[in-house]
């Protein structure tokens, strides 16, 4: 089972939940690591897939369209999760991550979309 690899956007990439999934084995990385920083989110998501990154945002509705214009345009993607800002505390959003990174792999992530809150 291949892990699931991250890319926090610019509205989630919290530093403090940057650095705890990494203690703890996750590889993941944000748009200002990697100069995305004010891109549009098609241009995230297109990172991300080129990365063979799951894209993790708060931005819920805008990566909810994109995701259904990707499937309906038969274009992958290596998976989006998504959660409402301000909804849970950085500790909340390292295990429900961690439990999704847990029971899904790369592979199962492919064009799918998942909300934080579910797990």
């Amino acid at each position: 089972m291949t892990q699931l690899r991250l890319y926090c956007d610019e509205d989630c990439m919290d530093q403090d939940l940057v650095q705890a999934l990494r203690i703890r084995g996750i590889d993941v990385t944000t748009a200002l690591e990697q100069d995305m920083i004010e891109q549009s989110d098609e241009s995230h998501l297109e990172f991300a897939i080129a990365q063979g990154r799951v894209l993790y945002s708060f931005n819920v509705g805008d990566f909810y369209q994109l995701h259904t214009r990707y499937l309906s345009a038969d274009k992958s993607h290596a998976g989006i999760i998504l959660s409402r800002q301000q909804h849970y505390t950085v500790g909340e959003q390292m295990r429900r991550l961690l439990r999704l990174s847990a029971t899904l792999s790369a592979q199962d992530m492919q064009n799918r979309l998942e909300f934080l809150s579910n797990w």
